[in-house]
């Protein structure tokens, strides 16, 4: 995704959906290592809801990027699915907005002190 946003209209939808899979491979990292045993089968519909919920069990305050996750999941199918109805504005936000989620997922591990962060 990082290599791909310098040129967000000559690779169309790609950024966003790399940056959507990003996400979802964080919070499924930071769900790991709060004790979620198998994200792989997950349904990742669910995913930001147990963030949410492991967070509040940490009684870790800082759930923006759960909820910044959850936005960014709901435009997930679309993007994969119907690619041709995302403009490029749109496009340029999700990388942004997944780049943010990514810093607070980085902050998160480290003040949880999961390991691997």
């Amino acid at each position: 995704m990082d290599l791909l946003k310098d040129d967000l209209a000559g690779y169309r939808f790609s950024p966003a959906l790399l940056g959507i899979h990003c996400a979802i491979s964080y919070s499924d990292a930071l769900r790991t290592g709060m004790g979620c045993e198998d994200v792989s089968s997950d349904d990742h519909r669910n995913a930001p809801r147990d963030l949410k919920q492991r967070l509040a069990d940490r009684k870790f305050e800082k759930t923006q990027g759960a909820v910044r996750f959850e936005r960014l999941l709901s435009k997930k199918n679309r993007v994969e699915y119907d690619p041709v109805t995302v403009r490029e504005n749109e496009v340029e936000d999700i990388v942004i907005q997944a780049m943010r989620f990514a810093d607070w997922a980085e902050e998160t591990g480290k003040a949880l002190k999961i390991e691997g962060w």
